[in-house]
């Protein structure tokens, strides 16, 4: 599978969403197109179990406008997928034949365990986590599994979710005290029903627009620095404060708030709710939001039934990274050379005692030796500043904030000014010792970047010869390498405040034979 232009309808039942997504072998998944109508299924099932004929008719406008838009964009191939709130009504059979008759789209009615199994699909390919319990709370139902070391072990599918809870515990539009105390108790009782979730302390992803709003309007509060919700952790601490927040706003200062869809200004605090108790009942120190969901896992496992090879679980970021190099202009020739080069010259430092072997600090350097300068793409003279703000301010697979700030850092080194600048509204993220080790760092990338100014790949080998009182860098080289001469001498002094010693460059011109390329 080459090329694959395809798109996914998610029937829930809060919000009903078509999502059009571009696979391409080397560019990997892109969505495209994300259009989103707040329907409330979940409120039209009547006493008798039915969806009425008013919910019926909401589903088939809907279906109708998407069905439209397919024909707009020439997308055939489209997969249509419900869940709690058709999944609950006694008419589903119906409802998804009549559905078929009226706007030709055929709806396949996820199980309890196939919702909660894609979600943990697209969690295990989107974050680095390795084990964790997630939780996709949406209108009608509440998805909890655990996976450990990317392995899923265990799901469960829980008949409430926002819309339910608000429907049986909440009288008015905002969740009152006496209310609140029985959700909690409710939604406690619940999940002490499963044994393989207690006091395991395991890290919960939240999956879903909830958790994502609630993201949002942290962010918003803190005047957090950079942009995007996938990767943002918090703490227990921070859900406490922010119910705290919630809970004295009124119905109309919750629907003006910054972060928040107006859609959910009268569910957002039944969802935060349930995301404390599940904290409190794991015994989890960290909450992170993943944008991934249900819809993701559903086109990653269909994309992997017919190449094995598309993603994989176990290195995110790896796979990911490939993606971003590519969207701006690096080949993955030129990507795993800046790569090797990295790794060459770090082993060199440590060899000879300049720098201190730590397998993490090769792994972040090998990252961002990927990335390493990627705003030139945009433009070659402000190269620093795209390349950190295209790192700092997208969301990227594998990473969580703190990690993708350190990428970001690293990745657009080109002084000791400049770094200070994109580190000032960051202070409190890291010790200074943790700074001043990825300005060195950054440091080091820089130098490794000159030897590929040409972009012509003939530096060969880089080793290291200590003398009395500086260090000679030989660098082996295949034909003339005036233009990395140049830099390379430019870039040293950069070089020489990392590792706290002078150091001289010699080029050294060699045959092929002696290279294996």
């Amino acid at each position: 599978m080459n090329e694959l232009k395809t798109a996914i309808i998610d029937i829930g039942s809060n919000t009903i969403r078509l999502v059009l997504y571009q696979y391409d072998k080397e560019e990997g998944l892109n969505e495209i197109g994300n259009i989103k109508t707040v329907a409330r299924l979940r409120t039209y099932l009547l006493p008798s179990g039915e969806m009425s004929e008013e919910g019926i008719q909401v589903l088939t406008e809907t279906l109708l406008t998407f069905k439209a838009m397919l024909d707009d964009f020439e997308v055939t191939d489209v997969k249509a997928a419900a869940t709690a709130a058709i999944r609950q009504a006694t008419n589903r059979a119906e409802i998804i034949t009549l559905m078929k008759k009226r706007t030709g789209i055929h709806i396949e009615l996820l199980s309890e365990e196939e919702e909660a199994y894609y979600g943990f699909v697209a969690v295990a390919h989107s974050v680095g986590t390795k084990s964790a319990v997630t939780i996709d709370i949406g209108g009608g139902s509440t998805e909890i599994t655990l996976f450990e070391n990317k392995e899923l072990q265990k799901s469960y599918s829980f008949p409430f979710g926002t819309v339910s809870l608000k429907q049986r515990f909440v009288k008015g539009e905002i969740m009152n005290g006496s209310e609140k105390k029985e959700l909690l108790a409710f939604v406690k009782e619940q999940f002490k029903s499963l044994p393989w979730i207690q006091d395991i302390g395991l890290p919960i992803i939240a999956i879903g627009g909830s958790a994502r709003n609630i993201a949002q309007i942290h962010q918003q509060k803190h005047a957090y620095p950079i942009a995007s919700v996938h990767g943002y952790e918090m703490t227990k601490g921070n859900l406490d404060e922010l119910s705290l927040f919630l809970g004295n706003l009124s119905f109309n200062e919750l629907k003006q708030l910054d972060g928040l869809s107006a859609d959910r200004a009268d569910i957002i605090a039944p969802a935060l709710e349930v995301f404390n108790v599940l904290m409190e009942v794991v015994g989890s120190k960290l909450f992170q939001i993943t944008k991934k969901g249900l819809r993701e896992g559903l086109i990653i496992q269909r994309i992997l039934q017919t190449d094995k090879s598309a993603f994989d679980k176990n290195n995110v970021f790896e796979r990911n990274a490939k993606r971003l190099a590519r969207q701006y202009g690096r080949t993955e020739k030129e990507v795993d050379y800046l790569t090797r080069l990295t790794d060459q010259l770090y082993r060199e430092c440590c060899h000879f005692g300049y720098l201190q072997h730590n397998p993490r600090d090769l792994e972040l350097l090998a990252k961002a030796a990927k990335v390493f300068n990627i705003g030139e793409y945009i433009e070659l003279s402000s190269a620093s500043q795209h390349t950190f703000y295209l790192i700092a301010n997208q969301s990227i697979d594998g990473l969580n904030h703190k990690e993708r700030l350190k990428l970001a850092l690293l990745a657009s080194y080109k002084n000791k000014d400049y770094y200070q600048r994109f580190v000032a509204p960051f202070t409190e993220w890291m010790s200074r010792e943790e700074y001043r080790k990825i300005r060195d760092f950054g440091a080091l990338l820089k130098f490794v970047y000159a030897l590929n100014v040409s972009k012509r790949k003939i530096v060969r080998t880089i080793k290291m010869q200590t003398k009395e009182d500086y260090v000679q860098l030989n660098i082996f080289v295949k034909h003339n390498a005036a233009a990395e001469k140049y830099q390379a001498n430019r870039h040293k002094k950069h070089l020489e405040r990392a590792l706290k010693i002078p150091i001289k460059i010699n080029f050294i011109e060699e045959g092929l034979n002696n290279y294996d390329h």
